[in-house]
């Protein structure tokens, strides 16, 4: 492990609401606030948020937050117009990507055996990061915690990672903009017979999350802080919603030494699904990669210190930039674990 600034300055943190019940209940419970105009809701129990419950009204704005499919509906209507689009587009390319299965072991194999068959390598990634991240950076975490932690999966997808995180006694609560059955949050009913109970579920975006500030131990951005469309305001909301001393976790977004590298994979990625998809990958204004700049500048503006964590993901891996300089070809990305820690 390596940190990418040599120096750290105390992070600020809004103090938790008074409406979440104190001391060892604390963790037991999660405050909800409106996504439209940020006022405080109320706590719920954390199992009692994972089913089925009555819409609750926001009394500033009328705003209600209500449940389809046991999934939180927290995408406010202004929102919903603008990710309409690659909320569609997304669908349709993990559909031909070959994501999701009707066979329930399918969802209950990962991150460790992609059992299509369509996607074996990204799995083969996933699972190694995953392995580190239950490893080395959740042991760490839980010395400064209860051993069961309060962790926000952000960007989860069919939920693989909160089943993970749940299996291990944790709780998670699983945000994403998809709610389909085979790659969104909607897919998580397959893990419904593996857990004693399901996870929370919301439809949100991740620079506007429906929750409190200062209760979870953990905030991980699960293959998803590169679709971002500001990181600083993405980062912002992660933190907010941090206890004092929780950490934040970056994983599996592409990483460039090279500025133009980053730009030129852009520019490959949107001629590629031209040719496949029929339209560009530029329905959101996404940074889609990170570099040393982005992150250092990120430590600047939100007082944290990045700790790099290079996972071995095989020799093969490793050889891939040399084989591009060969070839002649643009650096290829790379993938770490970035984590920070909200000062106590």
């Amino acid at each position: 492990m390596q940190s990418v600034s040599a120096t750290m300055s105390g992070a600020s943190l809004q103090t938790l609401h008074t409406s979440i019940p104190r001391a060892t209940e604390r963790a037991l419970y999660v405050g909800l606030r409106c996504p439209a105009c940020t006022a405080n809701l109320k706590a719920l129990p954390y199992h009692a948020l994972g089913g089925i419950h009555r819409p609750i009204a926001c009394q500033e704005c009328s705003t209600v937050l209500t449940q389809e499919r046991g999934i939180w509906l927290a995408l406010y209507k202004n929102r919903e117009e603008h990710f309409e689009r690659f909320i569609r587009d997304y669908e349709t390319v993990r559909k031909l990507e070959g994501r999701g299965s009707d066979d329930p072991q399918f969802y209950l194999s990962l991150p460790y055996c992609d059992r299509t068959g369509c996607n074996s390598w990204q799995w083969s990634i996933r699972s190694r990061t995953y392995k580190y991240i239950e490893g080395k950076i959740l042991p760490a975490i839980r010395e400064n915690a209860s051993d069961s932690l309060t962790i926000l999966d952000l960007g989860a997808g069919n939920g693989w990672l909160s089943y993970r995180l749940a299996s291990l006694g944790h709780r998670p609560i699983a945000v994403d903009l998809q709610t389909n059955d085979f790659d969104g949050l909607g897919a998580v009913v397959h893990y419904r017979h593996a857990l004693p109970s399901l996870f929370p579920r919301f439809q949100a975006e991740l620079d506007r999350l429906p929750f409190e500030a200062g209760q979870f131990d953990c905030a991980i951005f699960n293959a998803s802080f590169h679709y971002s469309e500001n990181y600083d305001r993405t980062l912002a909301e992660a933190l907010r919603c941090l206890r004092p001393g929780g950490t934040v976790v970056i994983a599996d977004s592409p990483f460039y030494t090279r500025d133009e590298s980053g730009q030129q994979m852009l520019e490959e990625r949107r001629r590629s699904f031209r040719k496949v998809f029929g339209f560009s990958s530029d329905s959101l204004a996404s940074r889609e990669y990170l570099t040393k700049d982005m992150l250092l500048a990120l430590e600047v503006r939100h007082d944290v210190e990045w700790t790099t964590h290079r996972v071995w993901y095989g020799f093969r891996w490793v050889c891939r930039p040399l084989v591009a300089k060969l070839k002649r070809r643009r650096e290829p990305s790379q993938f770490r674990i970035y984590t920070a820690r909200v000062s106590p």
